[in-house]
């Protein structure tokens, strides 16, 4: 089953760093406010930032990774690479 790594960009401007199997249900709790603590008070969120794996251990490894760089790091993640357009 394949696991993504996603990044949000919250209302606030600050970033959320996650892992899922289905980024646009995902992204939808988020947004309904059920999802994260953290996200819950900053809404809306956006999507900036998914990276495909095969698996939930992969995602979640490559989840921690991110975690460790710093906010200048992240958006240079961000901005190097392509968000997927959900529909």
């Amino acid at each position: 089953m394949k696991a993504y790594t996603y990044i949000l960009k919250c209302a606030d401007g600050s970033l959320y760093t996650g892992y899922t199997t289905d980024v646009e249900h995902r992204l939808a709790m988020h947004n309904s406010g059920k999802a994260s603590k953290y996200t819950r008070g900053r809404l809306p969120v956006e999507l900036v930032y998914v990276e495909e794996f095969s698996d939930k251990i992969q995602a979640m490894s490559r989840e921690w990774q991110i975690k460790q760089l710093s906010r200048e790091e992240k958006l240079k993640l961000i901005n190097k690479e392509k968000v997927y357009t959900f529909v």
